[in-house]
């Protein structure tokens, strides 16, 4: 069984502000992506950037075989949400976007009003396998990196607006990094050790992002670490990241300004650590590392481009 997740980059269809310009284009970004999942092979896809429903099913069906769809009920200002594409059923168990109880609304601009909702909604499914247990998959896309200024510009008028602006979204990803760990515990019920959780997406971040690490609940048993090979009453509520599991030459899933980062994730509990087989980027068995184009800091100049700027994240489970 593969699971994976994938920033499928504006996935819109043609027309629209955001999207393709036109037809052609449109379906030679689907054929691209169809033949990425294909080749992929994926028993449960976590999605990121589905811009319009539709393009979701019209990818699906460019897929061999049936495939099950599901998105989540809240979207952003420009209309991107999260979901799935899976070769198996998917049962809704929530969709959130909301901060839970107690974390307070945060600034995320010059204005006045603060926010208490994630930007864009985190979607969690119950999946049946085909063998093995049943599990709970949620997956998510968290507030970027890359910085939007009033009036949609992509750069600021001076570095207060910078500054200030990139203190915005880390206060948000921050939050939204906080809700989704409440969706994880809601998931995992403290019984981590039996049940089979997985909490995968975009976290627009790298693995040693505090905002990263919010996600792992409770400290000192991380791979790779000497804690990781003792059990300890933390496991039936802590999250492990794969990231140190995938090849190191592989380990990024885009490429900004030339630099390779690792900001798509996919974390388990205690259940999946000892059946997870291998894990990686891009393509399985593929002989190079994941080809990809270095974005900057104006995402839409790529409205046009086939493909995606993101790099599929899995991990294959055994028996």
């Amino acid at each position: 069984m593969l699971l994976g997740t994938w920033n499928l980059e504006n996935l819109y269809r043609p027309g629209g502000p955001y999207g393709p310009r036109d037809g052609v284009v449109y379906e030679a970004k689907l054929a691209a992506l169809a033949a990425t999942v294909e080749a992929l092979g994926p028993t449960v896809l976590g999605i990121q950037e589905v811009g319009d429903p539709e393009a979701l099913q019209d990818l699906a069906g460019l897929l061999p075989g049936t495939w099950h769809t599901a998105l989540s009920e809240h979207p952003d200002g420009r209309g991107i949400r999260v979901g799935f594409l899976s070769r198996r059923p998917l049962d809704v168990v929530s969709d959130t976007q909301t901060f839970p109880q107690r974390l307070r609304a945060v600034q995320s601009d010059d204005s006045a009003d603060p926010t208490a909702r994630m930007g864009r909604g985190a979607l969690a499914v119950r999946v049946e396998p085909d063998d093995g247990p049943q599990m709970w998959v949620a997956v998510c896309h968290l507030k970027s990196k890359l910085l939007t200024f009033p009036g949609n510009r992509f750069q600021p008028h001076d570095e207060g607006e910078r500054a200030r602006y990139a203190a915005y979204a880390l206060f948000r990803r921050g939050a939204e990094a906080v809700t989704l760990r409440s969706v994880a515990d809601e998931l995992l019920e403290e019984q981590g050790k039996e049940r089979a959780v997985v909490v995968l997406g975009d976290l627009n971040d790298e693995p040693s992002a505090a905002t990263t690490q919010i996600l792992h609940g409770p400290p000192g048993s991380e791979i790779g670490t000497p804690g990781f090979l003792r059990e300890d009453k933390g496991d039936a509520m802590r999250l492990w990241n794969v990231a140190q599991w995938i090849p190191e030459d592989r380990r990024y899933s885009r490429v900004h300004a030339g630099r390779p980062e690792l900001i798509d994730h996919i974390l388990i509990s205690h259940q999946l650590l000892d059946r997870v087989a291998a894990a990686g980027t891009g393509i399985v068995g593929a002989a190079e590392p994941p080809p990809l184009p270095s974005v900057d800091e104006v995402p839409t100049e790529r409205r046009d481009a086939t493909g995606s700027d993101h790099a599929p994240v899995w991990i294959r489970l055994g028996d």
